[in-house]
């Protein structure tokens, strides 16, 4: 399990990247909420010290306080996260606007081509999914509302890059790390450039076979009143199922017009 970078400098000192109103301690109690996850559900404070890169003592004493908070429980050796820790997520979701109004669309595209659609934001350098609907196909790769993907090797991550400015894109290439999950995944920074480029002329993205085995997914951006791009929506399937061909040409056709009505949505949207 990689660590989440969390030094303890002195905190007299200022450091010159960050504000002067910056809240280490904020910073730090977030660290620790974000070490839990699905490999990691339950940890001792030796363990989630390590992780986060605090002392025993410091890590002791955000625990103390987020189980104050009802955020964390333990049973005297181990801790967990509550579900009260979804209302920090809720709180994002709810006041998005986005999911609810893509949410009906995507089923409808869903039952039109049997596949399952997903929609994403972009937050840093990776994809977070905030809305969902399976197919009725079994896929390998499952993903949940809140999930994170690296934005590189997902079509919808594609897509969402190609939303950015030009200045956006430059620190995006320059800072990100650009993770091969296959032989297929781009990680050269100029090679993912041009595709985003080829994404800015096309509309759409596809992916095939980038982030995980026989993974074909291809998506569209979803543009907000002021014609940036809000978002993305994409319908995913297997390999076995469909080729990129077959996905070029049957399914790029539904989510782009599916896109355009959730666009309209949104134009409405007070």
């Amino acid at each position: 399990m990689s660590a989440i970078a969390v030094s303890e400098p002195d905190e007299s000192k200022v450091d010159e990247e960050r504000p002067r109103e910056f809240i280490q301690s904020l910073e730090r109690g977030l660290a620790i909420i974000r070490a839990f996850g699905p490999h990691a559900p339950e940890q001792t404070v030796t363990e989630l010290a390590a992780t986060t890169n605090l002392t025993r003592a410091t890590a002791r004493r955000f625990l103390i306080t987020l189980m104050e908070l009802g955020y964390v429980e333990s049973d005297g050796r181990v801790f967990r996260l509550t579900p009260k820790v979804l209302e920090l997520g809720y709180s994002f979701l709810s006041g998005l606007g986005f999911p609810d109004v893509a949410l009906p669309h995507l089923e409808r595209l869903v039952a039109e081509v049997d596949e399952s659609s997903e929609a994403s934001v972009l937050d840093g350098h990776d994809i977070v999914y905030v809305a969902r609907v399976p197919s009725s196909a079994v896929m390998s790769l499952v993903v949940n509302v809140g999930a994170r993907m690296p934005a590189h090797a997902t079509a919808m991550g594609k897509v969402l890059l190609a939303g950015l400015s030009d200045e956006e894109l430059d620190h995006y290439l320059a800072t990100a790390q650009l993770r091969s999950f296959l032989p297929r995944t781009v990680t050269d920074p100029d090679a993912l450039r041009e595709q985003i480029e080829q994404v800015r002329r096309d509309g759409f993205a596809i992916v095939d076979q980038e982030l995980e085995e026989g993974l074909v997914a291809v998506a569209a951006p979803v543009r907000g009143r002021d014609r940036r791009v809000v978002g993305a929506i994409n319908l995913s399937t297997h390999v076995l199922r469909r080729s990129v061909e077959s996905v070029r040409n049957e399914l790029v056709g539904p989510l782009l017009a599916t896109a355009g009505r959730i666009e309209s949505d949104l134009a409405g949207v007070a």
